[in-house]
């Protein structure tokens, strides 16, 4: 059997890893496209995205939240299309995207504006549920972060 076929079968076998599969490739090119230039974008870029936390009073150092914002983005898009990390890294994303939805509140967009970060804070807390499915890669320093809680190791000797 060619190696095609392999995967095909495999792919239909699982579908449901299969569509995390597209689901996390997908979000993940995308957000390496939006990310990436905010994180190159420097101190002047940073500081514009980092005002965004003004309305939870963090006024101090806007250009390092806008660095993490980028950050965020970049990297959380890489554990995405890796599958590494991939609930912290979720967890950090829908956070920027509930920030950006505000944002777009803010400056009066309305639902309309705030709907392009709300969507994949939705996605983002799916994947946090989830995890990153059977087709990832798979680094045994990542294990416990994708692993759901039952699978990981117990202290030893611990009393109930």
């Amino acid at each position: 059997m060619s190696p095609y076929r392999k995967i095909a079968q495999s792919l239909t076998e699982n579908p449901l890893d299969a569509g995390l599969l597209f689901l996390r490739l997908g979000f993940g090119a995308m957000f390496l496209y939006h990310g990436l230039p905010q994180l190159l974008g420097g101190p002047d870029k940073w500081a514009q995205l980092g005002g965004a936390m003004a309305w939870l009073g963090l006024t101090a150092a806007p250009a390092f939240w806008g660095f993490m914002s980028g950050f965020s983005e970049t990297v959380g898009a890489l554990c995405l299309l890796l599958g590494l990390g991939l609930r912290p890294a979720s967890a950090l994303m829908a956070f920027t995207m509930l920030m950006a939805a505000h944002w777009h509140f803010e400056k009066g967009a309305g639902l309309a504006g705030a709907a392009r970060a709300i969507e994949p804070c939705i996605v983002f807390l799916s994947l946090l549920i989830t995890g990153p499915g059977r087709y990832r890669l798979k680094l045994p320093a990542f294990a416990a972060l994708a692993a759901p809680a039952s699978e990981l190791p117990q202290a030893e000797g611990a009393e109930e």
